[in-house]
C-alpha cells in the first residue's frame, strides 16, 4: 500500500477483551523518553499475534513516538486495510502526521483529506491536516482549517457572535 492508495477497512480483525487489555496496560507503562521497552514489548506481542492490525498499529505508534518514523510507516500500512472506528481514525490521524514529519507533505495532505472525509466530526483530524498544510507553506489554507475549527466547536457568546464573519475569513483565506 502506498499513502496514494487509501484502502477502505477489510473485515474487522478480533481485538478481544484480553488482547485490548494487554494493549493498554503496555500503552500506560509506557515512557516517551525512553520507548525501547514499549517497542520490545509490543514487537513480542506481534509475534504471539502475528499480523494482528491493533498490534501493527501499536508497534508503529511505538516507533513513531521514537521518532523512527521511517518505521512506524510500514506498521501503520500494514494495519491500516484491517482497521475500523477509533482506532482506524487514530492510525490515520498518526500515518497522516508522520508523513508530514518526513515531509512528504503531498501525500499527508492526501491522507489527511480522505480521513477527514471518512471521519467528518473529527476535530484532531482537521487540526493536524492545518499542521501539514502549514509545513507545505499553504499557510492561508492552515488558517481556515484552524478557523473553521474554531467555528464549528469552540462554544462562547463571543465566537458566536462572529461565527459568520470567522466563517467568511476561513473561506477567503482557503481560496488564496
Amino acid at each position: 500500500m502506498t499513502s496514494q492508495d487509501l484502502p477502505q477497512p477489510a473485515a474487522p480483525a478480533e481485538l478481544t477483551p484480553e488482547l485490548a487489555a494487554t494493549i493498554e496496560a503496555a500503552f500506560a507503562r509506557r515512557d516517551r523518553d525512553n520507548m525501547q521497552p514499549t517497542i520490545d514489548f509490543f514487537e513480542k506481542l506481534l509475534a504471539e499475534h502475528p499480523d494482528n492490525p491493533y498490534v501493527l498499529y501499536e508497534v508503529g505508534g511505538s516507533y513513531d513516538t521514537d521518532g523512527q518514523e521511517e518505521k512506524a510507516i510500514a506498521y501503520y500500512e500494514r494495519a491500516l486495510p484491517h482497521l475500523t472506528g477509533e482506532i482506524r481514525r487514530k492510525c490515520l490521524l498518526q500515518y497522516g502526521s508522520t508523513l508530514r514529519n518526513l515531509d512528504r507533505f503531498d501525500e499527508s495532505l492526501y491522507i489527511f483529506k480522505q480521513a477527514c472525509a471518512e471521519f467528518p466530526e473529527s476535530d484532531s483530524l482537521r487540526v493536524f491536516k492545518s499542521l501539514t498544510l502549514h509545513a507545505a507553506g499553504q499557510k492561508d489554507k492552515a488558517l481556515a482549517t484552524l478557523l473553521l475549527v474554531i467555528a464549528d466547536r469552540v462554544d462562547s457568546a463571543e465566537i458566536k457572535r462572529y461565527e459568520a464573519a470567522i466563517r467568511g475569513n476561513a473561506e477567503y483565506l482557503a481560496g488564496l
